[in-house]
């Protein structure tokens, strides 16, 4: 079975619905919980696929703010230099620019958060991840900073008019999404509860906020799960066993 090395960088954003698909899809999750004090491997060996998660850090934290992201910094240099399937999420995709030479910021336009659409770019028609997705796909949006510079030679995926950085990929198998599509609506209702300043930049209350969000998890299961399943097939053929 390929083997799947998972990331968790806060408690606040688990695998949740994605872990749940990915598994389904014949992958063995391998979970590095890292607010609960689990370490990482040293490098990438044996593992035929990496996801690294969100969570409240930035990606702009030096070591000593978040030394918990040191070793998912290596991680994720290792993913690229080798062009491990890898798939970065919302924390993931910012330290992910990084990594490869992009750059970050907090976001000029604050936070964006709740349920919304991006837009696949034209090279996402081409791209066997991404080219099945619809051309405006739900997503669920919950982020204070932003890719404001892509790393040289990244491809540019999917895009909104409020951040235009919302997906990419390096290489021919590393990839990053500024979203988030593994919640559930309880993962939604806590971080709108714990963040009043990502909730206050919305033009809706925090019930409004958390109403649509969870109306559109139907909607993210449909677009997104298969997209879980052909990430998934990736790395089992990175594993010599298909998923």
């Amino acid at each position: 079975m390929a083997r799947l090395l998972v990331v968790v960088p806060s408690e606040t954003d688990p695998p949740a619905r994605l872990g749940e698909w990915l598994r389904a899809a014949g992958l063995e999750l391998d979970e590095r919980h890292l607010g609960l004090g689990e370490e990482l491997p040293a490098t990438l060996d044996g593992i035929d696929g990496l996801l690294v998660l969100g969570g409240p850090q930035s990606s702009m934290d030096d070591d000593a703010t978040s030394p918990e992201l040191v070793g998912v910094r290596l991680l994720l240099r290792q993913a690229l230099d080798a062009d491990l399937p890898t798939l970065a999420i919302c924390l993931g995709a910012q330290l992910l620019a990084r990594v490869g030479g992009g750059r970050t910021r907090v976001g000029v336009d604050g936070p964006e958060v709740g349920a919304t659409l991006v837009a696949k770019r034209d090279a996402a028609d081409k791209d066997p991840v991404f080219g099945p997705l619809p051309l405006s796909p739900d997503v669920l949006q919950w982020h204070h900073d932003e890719i404001s510079e892509l790393p040289t030679g990244a491809t540019l995926l999917a895009s909104n008019p409020h951040y235009p950085h919302q997906a990419y990929r390096i290489g021919a198998h590393v990839y990053a999404l500024q979203f988030h599509i593994e919640t559930t609506p309880e993962m939604v209702r806590a971080w709108a509860e714990s963040d009043p300043v990502g909730v206050g930049a919305s033009p809706l209350d925090i019930e409004t906020l958390c109403a649509r969000a969870a109306a559109a998890h139907d909607d993210l299961t449909e677009i997104w799960q298969p997209f879980a399943g052909r990430f998934a097939h990736l790395v089992g053929l990175r594993a010599g066993s298909p998923a």
